[in-house]
């Protein structure tokens, strides 16, 4: 007998313990939030202009070369060349492509199977959209027998590998 009173005295204790539960309608939200802010925005220290004199800075970092252009060409047209054969087996089409990747990248196409990859040849050579402020990251053109694949490409520092972050098949 002790028992079943017990069971009954720890859930009465439970029940007194929960908070109470509400039966009423919850109030209306109000659709007439002001959308404007309390304050202009700025992001700069005393409210100042974000560039003075609508100036930016020559560079980010890293000063492009010849050399870097290079560099970014030959990786993003290997790693096209190697994005580009929907006829190899997963596991070797991922671990082929992947010395070409970001981290991010390798994590993203690792469950990729290359038999839906329209292209299956690059037809071209590349071509860089350089952001000449940016030396961290530049956007190669790469023509396929299914269109141009637009490529981002980045890098840590001057002297580090270009990796590619991103493959964009064509648009249309």
């Amino acid at each position: 007998m002790k028992k079943p009173l017990t069971l009954i005295a720890v859930a009465l204790l439970c029940a007194a313990c929960a908070p109470a539960a509400s039966t009423g309608t919850a109030p209306a939200q109000s659709s007439s939030a002001s959308t404007t802010p309390s304050a202009p925005v700025s992001l700069s220290a005393n409210s100042g202009p974000q560039a003075p004199g609508g100036t930016i800075p020559a560079t980010i970092g890293i000063a492009w070369d010849q050399a870097s252009k290079d560099a970014a060409l030959d990786v993003a047209e290997n790693a096209m060349t190697d994005f580009a054969r929907p006829t190899l087996d997963e596991k070797q089409w991922a671990n082929d492509l992947a010395r070409w990747l970001t981290s991010q990248a390798t994590a993203d196409y690792s469950s990729v199977d290359p038999s839906n990859i329209p292209a299956s040849r690059v037809t071209g050579s590349a071509t860089l959209s350089v952001d000449e402020a940016n030396g961290y990251g530049v956007t190669a053109a790469v023509p396929t027998n299914a269109g141009t694949y637009t490529l981002q490409l980045l890098r840590t520092g001057k002297d580090a590998p270009w990796k590619v972050n991103r493959l964009t098949p064509p648009s249309s």
